[in-house]
């Protein structure tokens, strides 16, 4: 039965009984009656209080690896896709090179050329969410009502029906459409509403966040192409010497983050607009000064001002933002058939674009729980995937809540960018793809060792924020923090396009930007080669995690390693006996501390580990950092020639991460791990 559509029959009451009731027809609710269509026999009746699809532009465009393999894969949406969105082109990251960003190829970047072998989208939301609607009408067990007035929910409670406790009473609900009052039962009830959280402020589950973000977002008619904000001639920008370690693949198919020091500016392709959006620390950026589409413009034109020659000429179709962001929620999901999901429990930010993900998993969670009919083991479940939905929302708020100002240094940021993906292929992509969340044995394990990485994981966000301050008190850092340094015009082009050498020249040296390419790092492409191991039992999948873990917590080891030496100047900062007693539980940045572990480390150290010393990283400090390694201490000279030497990174015609001898060997057991959760280990 579809109010909006199909509805028979004059105005009346009406009885409308099914299994699962999800209140909101937003992306959440949508995907979520998808996916029990598919996978069950349930009787799915979704309502909205708006009209659907709306007419207002939706924003979240960009997925990733989980929410594209949800989308395409889990919910059999790949077709349409791959025929009505632009495939998304990974994710990259640009400062201003020696305070100039009059010109798109004076930009450094950091990026990842292959494009991910898990296809990821950029969605027009709008045409998605009527796309997923159309294809659940189909479905004779699908019935829709939109818009919806007066909703009312009485929840049931397990035993109230029944002398010997054991029945549960179903829940109750009621509404208008159309003119009509319609009441019925629902052995589940989905809260989906978004940011109108029906469930969730009934049931007094709202958390406040600590991440202070707000954001002002449009969509403009046409594509903007970055590539393009230059006065080089289309022959010059194709053939620039970039291009080398760039490739050929459009830029602008990648969520394109233009990044300074709290800050980031996005944009993002959709068949004849191009979404752009301007995310901020309340903090560092006031919101008077960036509240309209216009101010935000203006503001962008002059952190980059390459931007002025593309942006203020185009028609704006739409706009919106929010003042704050974030939120979070107590809970989630209760056995007696009630859940939350979407934005109407939990958001954390835009960066990383984390939402379609918290819908993919928590979907797939709360898909799994309807279809237990065991009551025991539902309530044996619940606890687990509660657990679970805190972690995957957890592990994103040390990234912003903690370390957003290293957006500002090209090198603080890929260095943790460098973490975090290699957590997020290891720990969120791979289980997933092999429909291990909902494997109890494996998540009883898998808990336990993500818990095992919250506290490094915040401890290395914390380390890297005093990082990029002592860089920035130094004036160390990639980009100018004063918005009234950018106030300058265009540069006039160059006769010829600059020479980009490969690797690039550092860029403190003589101002030529620096490419950093994320997979160089070789504890990262362990952890996407994670894409291929697919098809794996439970007791399979327990090593690849250990294995995992590991190499992450050698990854943190290098990071702190590498910026010990980046402070000091002095390469023995990396010798095994200094990495080994590193301790990722209790990091704290002290420069005077590293200096005393060196000066009772022996003049001649072991030789370091290449995966501690891996030229990738080497080449970032350098590049980013000049000065510091510049101004003396042992082994700096060495350092240059090993930066000067070409990336020891993968064949580039190589399929994107897949595994070879070199790449898929096991990883050296290290004694501390890093993290994700934000809390101390056995917390949750």
């Amino acid at each position: 039965m579809d109010r909006q559509q199909d509805l028979s029959g004059g105005p009346g009451p009406e009885t409308l009984d099914c299994d699962v009731l999800i209140i909101g027809g937003g992306l959440a609710g949508l995907a979520l009656a998808r996916q029990l269509l598919l996978v069950s026999d349930k009787r799915v009746a979704l309502v909205d209080r708006r009209e659907l699809p709306p007419r207002k532009q939706k924003v979240g465009e960009a997925t990733v690896q989980m929410s594209g393999y949800y989308y395409a894969r889990v919910l059999e949406m790949e077709e349409h896709l791959l025929c009505e969105h632009y495939l998304k082109y990974n994710l990259r990251f640009y400062w201003p090179t020696g305070g100039r960003a009059d010109r798109y190829e004076e930009l450094s970047q950091s990026y990842l050329r292959e494009l991910s072998n898990i296809c990821t989208y950029q969605l027009d939301r709008n045409a998605f969410e009527a796309e997923l609607l159309r294809v659940n009408r189909e479905s004779a067990r699908f019935v829709f009502h939109a818009p919806v007035s007066d909703l009312a929910v009485e929840l049931g409670e397990p035993g109230a029906d029944s002398e010997d406790g054991e029945a549960a009473r179903p829940h109750r609900f009621s509404f208008s459409s159309g003119g009509v009052a319609v009441a019925g039962r629902a052995s589940w009830v989905v809260d989906a509403s978004g940011r109108g959280k029906f469930l969730t402020r009934r049931l007094g589950l709202a958390a406040a966040s600590p991440i202070r973000h707000g954001t002002t977002f449009c969509w403009v008619e046409g594509l903007v192409d970055a590539e393009k904000c230059t006065d080089l001639s289309p022959s010059q920008i194709r053939t620039h010497r970039g291009r080398q370690a760039l490739g050929h693949t459009p830029a602008f198919l990648a969520t394109n983050h233009f990044c300074g020091e709290g800050y980031w500016f996005w944009t993002i392709p959709l068949h004849g607009k191009t979404s752009l959006g301007l995310v901020y620390d309340r903090s560092r950026v006031p919101r008077e000064q960036v509240s309209t589409p216009q101010k935000m413009i203006e503001w962008v034109c002059r952190q980059y001002p390459m931007f002025a020659r593309d942006l203020p000429g185009r028609k704006v179709v739409d706009f919106a933002g929010f003042t704050d962001y974030a939120y979070d929620c107590t809970r989630t999901l209760d056995a007696s058939g009630w859940a939350l999901c979407g934005e109407a429990c939990r958001f954390t930010d835009p960066l990383y674009s984390p939402g379609g993900d918290l819908i993919s998993v928590y979907n797939t969670l709360i898909t799994d729980a309807i279809l237990t009919v065991d009551r025991a083991e539902l309530e044996a479940k619940v606890p687990l995937y509660e657990a679970m939905a805190r972690a995957v929302y957890d592990a994103y708020v040390p990234s912003f809540a903690v370390s957003y100002d290293t957006l500002g240094d090209q090198e603080s940021f890929t260095l943790r960018y460098t973490w975090e993906l290699s957590v997020y292929f290891a720990f969120f992509v791979f289980p997933f793809i092999n429909d291990l969340f909902t494997a109890v044995p494996f998540l009883r394990f898998y808990l336990r060792r993500f818990t095992r990485l919250g506290p490094t994981n915040r401890n290395l966000h914390e380390y890297l924020a005093a990082y990029y301050h002592w860089k920035k008190a130094r004036g160390l850092t990639s980009a100018l923090s004063q918005p009234a340094a950018r106030d300058q015009p265009a540069t006039a082009p160059d006769a010829a396009p600059p020479p980009a050498a490969v690797p690039p020249t550092p860029a403190g040296d003589n101002g030529e930007p620096f490419y950093f390419e994320f997979s160089d790092v070789v504890q990262l492409r362990e952890a996407r080669a994670c894409f291929y191991r697919v098809g794996l039992s439970v007791e399979e999948a327990k090593p690849v995690i250990d294995e995992q873990l590991a190499s992450l917590e050698e990854l943190a080891r290098a990071i702190v390693a590498q910026i010990a030496v980046a402070v000091t100047g002095d390469r023995r900062a990396l010798a095994p006996e200094l990495v080994a007693g590193i301790d990722l539980r209790h990091l704290r940045f002290d420069p005077e501390a590293m200096a005393a572990r060196l000066a009772a480390c022996p003049a001649e150290p072991g030789e370091p580990s290449p995966r501690i010393a891996q030229p990738a990283l080497e080449r970032l400090r350098l590049a980013c950092a000049p000065r510091q390694i510049s101004s003396g201490g042992a082994g700096a000279e060495e350092t240059r020639r090993m930066v000067a030497q070409p990336s020891a990174g993968p064949a580039r015609d190589k399929p994107d991460g897949l595994p070879d001898e070199s790449l898929a060997r096991p990883a050296e057991p290290a004694a501390g791990r890093p993290a994700l959760l934000a809390g101390a280990e056995g917390e949750r």
